[in-house]
């Protein structure tokens, strides 16, 4: 019988193997780790394309009211009706929401958005109806429930607002002046811990608009 000669073979040793794992390992941890990255900041821009269209429709929920002041603004005459009576509940500092100064802008609670809304007198209005919400703001979870991922105004089925979350107006007067005209600053705010970030996102914008007194 002819022995057959068959050349060297070898395997791979237990060395190789592991460190051939290793380096997959590796690969996939960096991998998964920017494919995270890459989820958060995109879930983060698009909370905030949705928080700054919800400052938007403040916006211009608030001009539509200036517009309609100005439309039936009398001087020494009767006070304003309809939704240019909204004015009036936005801006006196008297009966209204009309603020000395509006708070530090960006100021958190460390981590988190703060406790309580910020601002003397923080409101917010209805953009479905131009109206000044009855209930003010907040900045904090019910009991028993937990904050929306980012600021929003959360509208029941007739339109009317339940609740507002992270998300205020603040509006300063500027003094009196009987000579001339005067302007409101109307400060938009909003606050919300966004995602894949350790500090809260701010959002924030003023709208200046000019009243006849």
């Amino acid at each position: 019988m002819r022995l057959i000669k068959r050349p060297n073979q070898s395997g791979d040793t237990l060395i190789e193997v592991m460190f051939a794992f290793a380096i997959f390992a590796l690969v996939a941890v960096g991998s998964l780790t920017i494919m995270n990255q890459g989820i958060a900041a995109a879930q983060r821009s698009l909370e905030i394309t949705l928080v700054r269209a919800q400052m938007d429709a403040q916006a211009e929920a608030i001009r539509y009211i200036h517009q309609a002041y100005v439309a039936a603004y009398q001087k020494n005459g009767p006070a304003p009706t309809g939704i240019a009576a909204e004015w009036v509940k936005m801006t006196n500092k008297a009966t209204g929401n009309g603020a000395d100064v509006a708070s530090p802008f960006g100021v958190t609670n460390g981590p988190v958005c703060p406790a309580t809304t910020p601002g003397q007198k923080p409101f917010i209005l209805n953009a479905r109806t131009a109206t000044v919400a009855d209930s003010a703001p907040a900045s904090s979870p019910a009991a028993g429930s937990s904050l929306p991922p980012f600021a929003q105004v959360i509208y029941n089925t007739d339109s009317s607002i339940n609740q507002a979350y992270g998300i205020w107006v603040e509006a300063v007067p500027s003094p009196v002046n009987p000579n001339g005209t005067g302007f409101v600053d109307f400060h938009i705010r909003s606050c919300w811990s966004g995602s894949g970030s350790a500090a809260p996102v701010t959002l924030g914008t003023i709208v200046r608009l000019y009243e006849p007194r």
